[in-house]
């Protein structure tokens, strides 16, 4: 079942982006703080945008992936600095020239990208998806992704982009299979992107549409 994200699911998320940290695999053994991951890339959309989180629940009632988002990638990212990173900065001290993967983590905590307005003049919005294994293969991908998508294209967004791993090949042919268009390769991860600007009500009560760069 998918449902909205609720306070209660945050550990739940950090548990989730860390056994997926690793170009969709597990990260476990590969940090020694393994929240870092999560206080990136899923706690912090959750909780400044949870009309924008989504959860998967197995049939236990147990979190097995979400799907979380921002509006405005570039706002979103200015609020961060005001209300998520100052505090996440402070738990996590930053070590110059470190070389683990914990240090290389908390840099990209200290030393956030700066926007590609490129990329967000037509694809302002932002997309994070993770599935535990046993979640996989299922179509759960593919509805909770329609979810989200539905939920920005309801608030007025034209477009919406996200990064992936290299490595993860599995998820590249996921989101190619979902209509999403590769906007760049950096050499380490792929942009994807998808055009909102035409999508339509259907019968199951999601958006559709088709992506023109698609074409």
């Amino acid at each position: 079942m998918i449902r909205p994200f609720d306070s209660a699911d945050l550990d739940a998320l950090y548990r989730i982006c860390l056994r997926t940290g690793a170009a969709g695999g597990d990260a476990t053994d590969l940090v020694n703080d393994g929240r870092l991951f999560g206080e990136i890339w899923a706690a912090p959309y959750a909780l400044l945008e949870p009309d924008l989180a989504f959860v998967l629940e197995d049939t236990n009632g147990e979190v097995v992936g979400y799907v979380l988002g921002s509006l405005d990638a570039v706002g979103f990212e200015d609020r961060c600095e005001s209300e998520w990173w100052p505090a996440v900065r402070h738990r996590h001290v930053l070590v110059e020239n470190g070389d683990r993967i914990d240090d290389l983590l908390i840099a990209l905590i200290h030393n956030r990208p700066q926007p590609r307005h490129d990329l967000v003049t037509e694809f302002p919005s932002e997309l994070h998806i993770d599935l535990l294994p046993e979640a996989q293969g299922r179509g759960h991908g593919r509805r909770m992704i329609e979810t989200l998508l539905a939920a920005l294209a309801d608030l007025g967004s034209l477009g919406v982009h996200l990064g992936v791993s290299a490595e993860n090949l599995n998820a590249i042919g996921f989101y190619r299979a979902l209509g999403f268009v590769e906007f760049d390769f950096d050499g380490v991860s792929h942009t994807f992107v998808r055009s909102l600007t035409n999508w339509q009500i259907s019968a199951r009560g999601y958006r559709h549409g088709v992506d023109q760069r698609a074409e």
